[in-house]
């Protein structure tokens, strides 16, 4: 049984960063919503509360009910969760006399604690907060202090029970990932075995019990997630598993045929679908994002429906979906940040069981299987590509016309960063056409009234949060003159230096 943290989401922007702390420590962790601890789970070897939005006294604050693991499991509180525990148990959470945000240091270290083994002294942290503890509950005392911080940190005298009021998640609190080793290792007694080689055993032998000897069908797209998975399940079930890759005419130039013969050379059992038609047909018209990506996501998932009747005896429909897809998709307070096609399970009226092999991976993580899996690095290192193509990369309705338009400015744009090099220091990259938006040009003494394409380029490690790319100037001026000069119908390029948050990576 695979040991795991569980940490509960207040709603916090920075919950996804303490998974991935944990993750890089080679420690399993799930995300659940505050209200969803699994109890009596034996895997559970601790849990972490992490921060909200909300006061403790806001009426709408989430609430937990702590009897279900204290006193049972290591708890580790973090900003608003250290805050949610003391007012609980009856310390004191009063208004701080000004907001508590940014780094700070601890000038004061319980050098006894097991939390702070192998501090510096005035170790700086990151703090983000509007109120602050003053007072403790009975049994509890501080185990770090800043100059305006008092109960910067605290744990139980009797108990395994601790809150920090600073943020451990962030890079800003330098020894942050040494807190969360402290406490991941040495206090809930991890084993820090969550490595890709353990991950592809376990997975292959679940995969195994889980499908017999049905068949599966699974859905490619190209990407890094469908091919890890399908390589994966290969793996476990070999002949059981028939692949389907839908060309729904939104991908990149020629990339159906290319990731066709990448397949073919996997060994893989591929079927290629040219829905493209209906795609098209069905998009005719539709502006608002959220709508464009329902209706590919519905048009997908009838595409297999219809593949799979086809293949009677599949019981099976495989899909890429990792972990930031489904943190991204529905956070705990109801608010969609944008919909994943490949999210949400399946419709009741489709005969097929729902298997996601990588849905507890975040992106790095699943390149790591990838080459442990001993998959070509061209298909490991590819950058992510959204599953609705770019029907999402196109700000309007979709039409042929345009997404061949798109194709040939994106493919200039991939192109140029593998020429210079850039390709493989980028996350992630791509055109987007502003098919609603037209621009005054002058070609050849000529005035011209076409659309602006804007150049996106980020930098990050799992997509959760990302920074614009810094590419080279001359680079972008000659991209820049090669999409102007080649590709009919764009008159204007623009390079966007929004960073994820506030900005999302895509557009749509």
């Amino acid at each position: 049984m695979q040991e795991k943290i569980i940490i509960l989401d207040f709603g916090s922007q920075t919950t996804q960063l303490i998974a991935r702390r944990l993750r890089e420590l080679d420690t399993f962790c799930e995300i659940l919503p505050y209200n969803k601890f699994p109890v009596g789970d034996d895997s559970v070897i601790g849990v972490i509360l992490a921060g909200s939005p909300y006061s403790v006294y806001d009426p709408e604050a989430f609430k937990v009910d702590l009897s279900q693991f204290m006193g049972r499991i290591p708890v580790l509180g973090i900003c608003y969760g250290a805050q949610f525990i003391s007012h609980t148990l009856g310390g004191r959470v009063e208004p701080a006399n000004s907001r508590e945000y940014g780094r700070a240091n601890l000038g004061f270290i319980d050098s006894e604690s097991p939390l702070f083994k192998g501090f510096d002294s005035g170790s700086q942290v990151w703090m983000s907060h509007g109120d602050t503890i003053t007072a403790l509950p009975q049994g509890y005392h501080a185990i770090a202090s800043t100059d305006n911080v008092h109960y910067a940190a605290y744990q139980a005298d009797e108990m395994p029970v601790y809150g920090v009021q600073f943020h451990p998640e962030v890079s800003h609190s330098l020894q942050g990932t040494l807190l969360l080793r402290n406490f991941v290792v040495d206090i809930c007694g991890g084993h820090q075995d969550w490595s890709p080689a353990n991950f592809v055993e376990t997975t292959v032998e679940e995969l195994r019990k889980q499908i017999g000897k049905d068949r599966v069908i699974l859905g490619l797209s190209g990407g890094v997630d469908s091919s890890v998975s399908a390589v994966l399940l290969n793996r476990a079930i070999g002949h059981q598993l028939t692949c389907i890759f839908v060309d729904h005419g939104m991908l990149r130039k020629d990339e159906f045929k290319n990731v066709m013969r990448d397949y073919e050379g996997l060994g893989l059992n591929v079927i290629g679908v040219d829905a493209s038609e209906k795609f098209f047909q069905d998009l005719a018209g539709v502006k608002e994002p959220e709508k464009k990506r329902k209706i590919i996501g519905r048009d997908f998932i009838e595409v297999f429906d219809a593949e799979a009747r086809k293949i009677t005896d599949a019981r099976w429909l495989a899909q890429g979906t990792i972990y930031p897809d489904r943190i991204e998709s529905l956070n705990i307070t109801g608010k969609v940040i944008k919909s994943h096609h490949n999210v949400g399970g399946l419709p009741e009226e489709m005969n097929l069981q729902l298997c996601e092999p990588l849905r507890w991976l975040f992106k790095d993580e699943v390149r790591r299987v990838g080459r442990q899996l001993g998959m070509p690095e061209h298909l490991i290192s590819r950058h992510p590509f959204p599953g609705p193509g770019l029907a999402v990369r196109i700000l309007g309705d979709i039409t042929r016309e345009k997404v061949r338009v798109l194709q040939e400015a994106d493919d200039i744009f991939i192109q140029g960063l593998r020429q210079w090099g850039l390709y493989d220091q980028v996350w992630q990259a791509g055109a987007i056409l502003l098919s609603e938006v037209r621009s005054v040009g002058v070609m050849g003494d000529e005035r011209t009234y076409e659309n602006p394409v804007a150049l996106r380029a980020v930098t990050s490690s799992d997509a959760m949060t990302a920074d614009w790319a810094h590419l080279p100037y001359d680079f972008l001026a000659q991209v820049s003159n090669e999409i102007i000069n080649k590709v009919r119908g764009v008159n204007r390029v623009c390079y966007d230096i929004s960073s994820k948050p506030p900005a999302t990576i895509e557009w749509e």
